[in-house]
C-alpha cells in the first residue's frame, strides 16, 4: 500500500472519517497496523487531533504505535495525551510515553515524569528495567536529572573518539572501580564494537544478575562492584570495542532523601 492513499473506511460505519479508521487500525495485524502508521506520518499535523481522540480506544499495541507516529510528526501538541499514558496499565506503553516525552522536549513533561518514576519504585519495579531506566533517561534529556560521573572516569570517556559508542574496554576495570568508589551502582553494561566507521552490538559474557534492592546502599554498590568486575574478566575485548555501563546514584532509589 502507497504511504499516501488513505485507506477505505470499514463497512457499516459511515460517521468514520478516514483519518479515524486509520487511527483504530493501528490496533490491527502487523501488516495493516504498519501501513496506517506510515499513512498517519505522511498526513502528518493534520492526523495528530484524530490519533489523541483516539488513543483511549487502542489497545497497547496501536497506542505504542500511536507514540511512534508522534514522535515522527513531532507536533507538541500531542504532549497532554503522551503525559496522560505514563498513566496507563501497561508498563511498555508507560516507558514509550516516556521516551517520546523528551525526544519531543514536551514543555510540562518534568514533574509527570517524576511522578511516573516515583510510582515505579512504589510498585519495586527494579531499577535496571526498562521503564525506570527509560524514565530516567527522559529526566536526563530534560535536563532534571545530572548523572553523577566521576572524574576518573570521565577523563576514561575522553580518550575515546567523540562518537565512540561509551568507554574503551581496556578501561572497563577501571570504570567499574571508579563508579564504586564513588557510591554508584551498575545496574548493566553493553559492548558495541566500531568497524569501518559503522557501530555493532556486541554478545558480553550474558551474566544475569539481579540485586536485593531492600539491601542497604553500600551493598548494593559492592554487589554491583562484584558481578561487573566478574563480567569484566570475560568481556569482550579489542581496541574497537567499546563498553557502555548503566549506572545509579543513591538519589535514583532514594529520590526523596
Amino acid at each position: 500500500m502507497a504511504p499516501h492513499l488513505l485507506a477505505p473506511q470499514p463497512p457499516g460505519n459511515a460517521m468514520t472519517s478516514p483519518v479515524e479508521a486509520l487511527v483504530q487500525q493501528l490496533d490491527g495485524k502487523a501488516d495493516e497496523s504498519y501501513d496506517a502508521r506510515a499513512e498517519l506520518i505522511w498526513i502528518g499535523s493534520d492526523a495528530v487531533p484524530a490519533i489523541i481522540d483516539g488513543l483511549a480506544s487502542l489497545g497497547g499495541f496501536g497506542q505504542l504505535t500511536a507514540i511512534e507516529v508522534f514522535q515522527e510528526v513531532s507536533d507538541p501538541r500531542c504532549g497532554p495525551a503522551l503525559i496522560g499514558l505514563l498513566d496507563s496499565d501497561n508498563p511498555t506503553v508507560r516507558e514509550w510515553a516516556a521516551v517520546a516525552l523528551a525526544s519531543l522536549e514536551i514543555d510540562g513533561a518534568v514533574e509527570p515524569l517524576r511522578r511516573a518514576y516515583r510510582a515505579c519504585l512504589e510498585r519495586a519495579t527494579p531499577p535496571g528495567w526498562t521503564e525506570p531506566d527509560g524514565i530516567r533517561w527522559a529526566l536526563t534529556e530534560l535536563g532534571a536529572r545530572s548523572p553523577v560521573v566521576p572524574p576518573l572516569t570521565t577523563r576514561l570517556r575522553a580518550i575515546a573518539a567523540d562518537d565512540a559508542p561509551g568507554w574503551p574496554s581496556a578501561h572497563f576495570t577501571e570504570v567499574i572501580n571508579d563508579l564504586a568508589d564513588h557510591a554508584q551502582v551498575i545496574l548493566y553494561s553493553q559492548f558495541w564494537k566500531v568497524d569501518a566507521g559503522r557501530t555493532y552490538s556486541v554478545s558480553g559474557p550474558g551474566l544475569d544478575w539481579e540485586l536485593d534492592w531492600t539491601a542497604p546502599w553500600e551493598h548494593l554498590v559492592e554487589e554491583s562492584r562484584t558481578w561487573s568486575l566478574l563480567e569484566a574478566s570475560e568481556a569482550p575485548a579489542g581496541d574497537n570495542i567499546f563498553v557502555a555501563p548503566t549506572w545509579i546514584d543513591r538519589t535514583d532509589l532514594y529520590p526523596e532523601g
